[in-house]
């Protein structure tokens, strides 16, 4: 669990900020999304295709535009 120092003066809307913004860095959040529901291994594979096919059509755009 991330942890983060307050200082005497700081407010609790700008410690929450950078709880917040630590557990983003972290990748925490992203995880606890893709934990949230099951997801069965065919599904897992299929998404992780899909997001190569289209990884490798923006590198394919990106190049025709050199």
């Amino acid at each position: 669990m991330p942890k983060i120092e307050i200082r005497k003066e700081e407010s609790i809307d700008k410690a929450l900020k950078k709880f917040k913004s630590k557990l983003r860095r972290e990748g925490i959040l992203e995880e606890m999304k893709k934990r949230e529901y099951y997801e069965k291994p065919s599904q897992r594979r299929r998404k992780k295709l899909e997001a190569a096919r289209r990884r490798e059509q923006r590198r394919m755009r990106e190049a025709e535009e050199w």
